[in-house]
């Protein structure tokens, strides 16, 4: 009873852990997204971003890591490098460019498909295992192909506009002018994102495995976000260069954006990860993206008069379709099948057999004691 309760406990901390990370992530977007109209730069800002986020985490993971950090290798060390340039300077650069020529809720819908393509970069390095003579692996591949399509679907399709009751008589002029998104953006905003959330699932695997051999989740987390602000600031001082105005940060939502998406979304997100990647595997905390989409679509319309269309929509309903046939196919991975009746009646057969052969043993024992005795008289 103690050890279902334990490990009942195990599962459900994963679970409220991701939940809580796609509501940290669904802030982010609509921070982000209003930092964005207000001028902020995006190389400065995931500097910035991530700069903040160091000096909040370092304390923690300079005590409270000190005793379980491993000693540091290159290998571990050229894998921090690659981390904190996957996610943090090339997915959030591109993601941030993308949302630009789009919107906040278009920018989340597209990263759905990021458990597909994490799922493909698996199958590639041959992580993930796939017969397509098993129901379950059928699930995955079609799922991923009935991802992609919903992403197409979203990207292509725009359909007639949907009313809802909180946006009548509301419009926002910079909204309009920066996300009114013809066919071109949408093209331009989906290939900038798709290559960020390949980028993402990159970064996903491959935290994964460094967390094998540098188990210390909060050292982890603090040296990704120092490597990130260097290798961004030097993306950030090339594409920059020449205009020193882009650093300055003003008193009002750019600064908001930047602490909470610094201290939330990569200090406590990063940290989360890994935690949630020991037990369940990278899969499973990106398979809760739909979440953030909802949440974000309901918050853009709410707090920046975002317009929602049925293209979009269908296009979101089919990717989350698609997500979750892949996580119903990767739902019993890990999990060991039950024995088979023949299984288990020839392990009875073998204890009883054993406990034989100890009758025999012990029976062995007193005649040979009973010869010596005789032998003695």
């Amino acid at each position: 009873m103690q050890n279902q309760m334990s490990e009942m406990f195990r599962k459900g901390k994963s679970l409220i852990l991701v939940i809580c990370l796609q509501f940290g992530f669904a802030g982010m977007d609509v921070l982000a997204k209003v930092a964005l109209n207000d001028g902020m730069n995006n190389y400065v800002f995931v500097v910035y971003r991530h700069a903040s986020a160091f000096i909040v985490m370092a304390p923690f993971a300079i005590v409270l890591d000190r005793k379980t950090r491993p000693k540091m290798t290159v290998s571990i060390f050229v894998k921090l490098m690659l981390l904190a340039l996957l996610e943090p300077v090339i997915d959030q650069n591109l993601y941030i460019l993308g949302m630009k020529a789009t919107t906040a809720t278009f920018a989340v819908s597209m990263c759905n498909v990021l458990p597909a393509i994490t799922f493909v970069i698996a199958w590639i390095l041959r992580l993930e295992v796939v017969n397509l003579k098993s129901l379950r692996s059928q699930a995955k591949v079609i799922g991923t192909l009935t991802t992609v399509a919903g992403a197409m679907l979203m990207t292509l399709v725009k359909g007639p506009l949907l009313e809802l009751f909180w946006t009548k008589g509301r419009t926002n002029k910079r909204y309009e002018m920066h996300n009114g998104v013809d066919l071109q953006h949408s093209l331009k905003g989906a290939f900038m994102i798709v290559v960020g959330c390949f980028s993402w699932s990159c970064f996903m695997v491959l935290q994964a495995i460094t967390l094998k051999s540098y188990p210390a989740e909060l050292a982890m987390t603090a040296w990704i976000c120092l490597l990130a602000t260097i290798e961004g600031g030097i993306v950030a001082l090339i594409m920059e260069r020449g205009n020193p105005e882009v650093w300055a940060i003003k008193w009002n939502t750019t600064l908001l954006a930047t602490l909470y998406c610094g201290i939330i979304c990569s200090g406590v997100a990063y940290y989360v990860q890994g935690i949630i990647m020991k037990e369940r595997g990278p899969v499973f905390v990106t398979a809760f993206n739909p979440m953030g989409m909802i949440i974000v679509a309901f918050m853009g319309s709410i707090f920046l008069a975002e317009k929602t269309y049925l293209g979009r929509v269908l296009g979101a309903v089919v990717i989350v379709v698609g997500l979750y046939m892949v996580v119903w196919g990767k739902s019993n991975d890990h999990k060991l099948p039950p024995l088979e009746p023949e299984k288990q009646i020839l392990g009875k057969e073998s204890e009883i057999n054993c406990n034989d052969k100890v009758i025999t043993i012990k029976s062995s024992d007193e005649v040979c004691d009973k010869r010596s005795q005789t032998a003695d008289v």
